[in-house]
């Protein structure tokens, strides 16, 4: 019999597993540990040798059917029906070699890990208190979170653990969140000047959005160069190679150096731009301010206590939905928010605005300190879960 099973359904859902994983290979190297992403390849998985049960693929929507729902048409034209059939069919059919299952994301995974039989623990790393100020939870998570089967509920942060544990979910606890253990310094060397605020750009990682994200944040920079001196630096995905940066400077009327660094003359404000794919640690840590058109990057900023801006994209997942909800999620506090729609040139003058007067706010840096410890918390996460799971799987 195998020791621990993981269930995840999402992106983020598999970054937050795959850490608690690795603290878990770190822990007990003996473990035996399989997974079954439900959304995606399940790379962050087999980056850590762990075998995937079941079959896997990309569907068009990334997960992200409750910004959409009309993408649904779409991953069910990709065969979304008979792929789920097929994890489900997987998960049955091995369900009594694990001791213990863990689910992290929502109720689709918690679902499943009911549908084993097994003892299981949940991660509920897609929701929040902070959004409603009541967790709303699907009656059918509620049921199987109040099940004997349910040995711990792990929450994303301290103030939806107090919210379920006053609605008697007393299983419900917060150690921390796994992904401010992945801002570790590579030493990369970002050869920026020192005297100027650093502000960074993080335009997402699904392509070909975060191309068309990275535009806007590049006509942002232009105009934020005619405000002040300021040094950039864009924390981009490896996929966007050398070809999609020449493509994004012929587009805009940049310049490509052909390695990583986009630049635009305009009489006395000229702009430059690194674009590294090594450094986003670095370029996070180094940074006074960050433009955000993505989500966990955005948290993770937070978390290190950086105010951010929002500029609203074309989608399908960075829309004035998704930004407002991050706001909600992670606080005003560090969070701002230019515009509803698609940014346009009035926007984008506007968030210029917003950005020199958050940088002039001598106060604004010590609030989103705090506001980051509380709504998002330090590292050290994956190996606090990693030690309760080993608790729970001792008693199993």
């Amino acid at each position: 019999m195998r020791d621990l099973l993981f269930l995840s359904n999402g992106h983020g859902e598999d970054l937050n597993a795959s850490l608690i994983v690795k603290a878990l290979q770190a822990a007990n190297p003996q473990l035996a540990i399989a997974a079954q992403p439900i959304v995606g390849a399940g790379n962050a998985y087999r980056r850590l040798g762990i075998s995937i049960i079941g079959p896997t693929d990309q569907m068009p929507s990334g997960g992200l059917l409750y910004m959409n729902p009309w993408v649904l048409v779409r991953d069910l034209s990709k065969g979304l029906v008979l792929l789920s059939l097929r994890q489900i069919a997987a998960i049955w059919r091995q369900r009594r070699q694990f001791k213990l299952v863990v689910a992290v994301g929502d109720i689709v995974p918690i679902a499943l890990a009911g549908l084993t039989g097994r003892p299981f623990v949940a991660f509920l790393v897609s929701t929040s208190s902070y959004y409603e100020g009541r967790l709303r939870l699907p009656w059918l998570t509620q049921l199987l979170l109040r099940s004997r089967r349910c040995q711990q509920i792990f929450c994303r942060d301290a103030f939806t653990a107090t919210d379920l544990q006053s609605r008697g979910f007393s299983k419900a606890i917060f150690c921390g969140y796994p992904i401010m253990d992945t801002l570790q310094p590579c030493g990369v060397d970002l050869k920026l000047p020192t005297d100027r605020p650093l502000i960074a750009l993080l335009a997402g990682s699904r392509l070909p959005e975060a191309i068309a994200n990275l535009k806007l944040q590049l006509q942002l920079c232009q105009r934020l160069a005619r405000l002040g001196n300021f040094t950039f630096a864009a924390a981009i995905v490896p996929a966007m190679a050398a070809t999609q940066l020449q493509a994004i400077a012929t587009d805009l009327g940049w310049q490509f150096d052909g390695r990583d660094r986009l630049s635009l003359s305009v009489g006395d404000h000229g702009v430059e731009v690194l674009c590294r794919s090594d450094a986003f640690a670095e370029i996070l840590q180094a940074s006074q301010l960050v433009v955000g058109m993505a989500g966990t990057a955005v948290e993770q900023a937070v978390g290190l206590g950086k105010p951010v801006v929002q500029i609203i994209g074309e989608g399908p997942q960075f829309t004035y939905r998704f930004a407002e909800a991050q706001m909600r999620l992670l606080g005003t506090e560090s969070v701002q928010t230019v515009g509803t729609t698609t940014a346009q040139p009035a926007d984008l003058e506007q968030a210029a605005q917003v950005i020199v007067q958050t940088l002039q706010d001598p106060t604004h840096r010590d609030r989103c300190q705090r506001n980051g410890q509380e709504r998002v918390g330090s590292a050290g996460g994956s190996a606090a879960i990693a030690h309760q799971i080993l608790s729970v799987l001792q008693q199993e």
